[in-house]
């Protein structure tokens, strides 16, 4: 975060991998809506506004129908393209976008607030997008629109700026991420895995570790009237021996929570 002429400046950057978080041989325009996509969510768990975007783009194969799916997102959002850089490079190609916006609250929300005897809630089911990927992969038919063109809640996160404790979105993983955010306010987040909304209950315990979902996690004190419907999936409690405990279990980062780089 940035302080310029009495206003407070939220930046974030992302990169998305061929092959690694979209499906090689995609629609570039599905990955210009995601690269764009996953950053304005970044912006959405700060109750920020966009400003703008800048775009790191790898030359390739398909860079029409890429300037197509950037052109969509940008005027469904209203952000507009502020500069950026192209590149020739090898045949694993990457994109990243580093989004600006402008804080709607302060104090800005963020990860490290959360209070002992709030509530943990949550924006949405998790696990379509895991569903998703399945049915683009040789698995069962389903929606691929969560995997392919995710939804940033920007209003819902405006919406909520000035209520919650703590804030983030979920890309690695309900559990992951509970766990980080427990990790740092320095707090337990007690969930109860049949409060959590999931795209499959037959799949619970994976909808709650894939990941790619995008919903916003929050803390609020419990009897807080909320802007929007959340489902109440645990509360904060003292510090114990671990930032996570799901139906009474404690976890740890070792158990496989969610997805993580290397």
């Amino acid at each position: 975060m940035l302080e310029v002429g009495g206003e407070t400046l939220v930046l974030t950057h992302d990169v998305l991998v061929e092959g690694v978080h979209v499906l090689p041989n995609s629609n570039p325009a599905d990955i210009a809506w995601k690269l764009v996509a996953v950053n304005l969510s970044d912006l959405a768990s700060k109750g920020a506004e966009p400003v703008g975007i800048l775009l790191g783009h790898m030359l390739g194969d398909g860079d029409a129908r890429f300037i197509e799916g950037l052109r969509e997102v940008l005027a469904a959002y209203d952000v507009p393209l502020l500069g950026g850089d192209t590149v020739k490079g090898s045949t694993q190609r990457s994109w990243g976008v580093t989004a600006l916006g402008r804080a709607t609250h302060v104090p800005v929300p963020s990860r490290s607030g959360a209070q002992v005897g709030d509530g943990v809630f949550v924006t949405g089911a998790l696990g379509a997008a895991m569903l998703g990927h399945a049915a683009l992969t040789g698995g069962p038919r389903a929606d691929t629109a969560a995997y392919l063109r995710p939804i940033p809640l920007l209003a819902e996160g405006r919406a909520l700026a000035p209520l919650v404790t703590a804030m983030m979105d979920v890309s690695d993983g309900l559990l992951l991420d509970a766990w980080r955010l427990g990790t740092a306010s320095g707090v337990t987040l007690d969930l109860e895995s049949a409060s959590i909304p999931v795209a499959d209950e037959a799949r619970r315990g994976e909808c709650l570790r894939w990941g790619d979902d995008y919903q916003l996690l929050f803390t609020a004190p419990a009897d807080t009237p909320l802007p929007l419907a959340a489902s109440l999936i645990g509360t904060v409690a003292p510090p114990g021996n671990g930032p996570l405990r799901l139906d009474g279990q404690l976890l740890s980062f070792d158990d496989g929570l969610g997805y993580t780089h290397g």
